[in-house]
């Protein structure tokens, strides 16, 4: 069940599509008044090395796109009550999990893997099916500021 008085979580991946979700997430949770949690998911994923590699760390990259994603959808106007926050595991158990304590789950709809003509990606699929709070998907090219009613930013 979800929290109604949690946050208004969003889920970033670098992407133009997640951005402009964060964009969007951030209008929302400043209309309810709920803080924005922004976060990035990270998983260490051994693929036949026994060992990662000593000069590589999926956390570091991780947190690289988080900063790059909240930089690039605010120009370094934050809104209030914006917290980020990376979290380790597989992005959509994670996002099922995390939206538990959240008001709301905000994901960009990609729908940018091997079938181009897809609006949906397979996470915000997975995420609309399973999540435990509201989850809305924005489309880039259909992304609306909530106040406004205007098309884009």
């Amino acid at each position: 069940m979800a929290d109604s008085n949690g946050p208004v979580l969003v889920g970033v991946d670098g992407s133009k599509h997640s951005i402009d979700a964060l964009r969007y997430a951030a209008d929302i949770a400043a209309a309810v008044r709920a803080s924005l949690r922004v976060v990035t998911m990270w998983e260490f994923r051994v693929l036949g090395l026994y060992y990662p590699p000593d000069e590589w760390s999926p956390q570091t990259d991780a947190l690289k796109v988080l900063n790059a994603s909240i930089a690039a959808a605010f120009d370094g106007a934050l809104p209030p009550g914006l917290v980020k926050e990376l979290v380790e595991g597989p992005t959509v158990k994670t996002l099922v999990e995390e939206s538990r304590h959240a008001r709301m789950l905000v994901l960009g709809a990609r729908g940018s893997g091997g079938f181009a003509r897809l609006r949906l990606g397979s996470v915000g699929a997975a995420c609309a099916r399973h999540a435990h709070s509201p989850v809305l998907l924005v489309r880039a090219s259909e992304a609306v500021t909530p106040a406004t009613g205007q098309a884009g930013r």
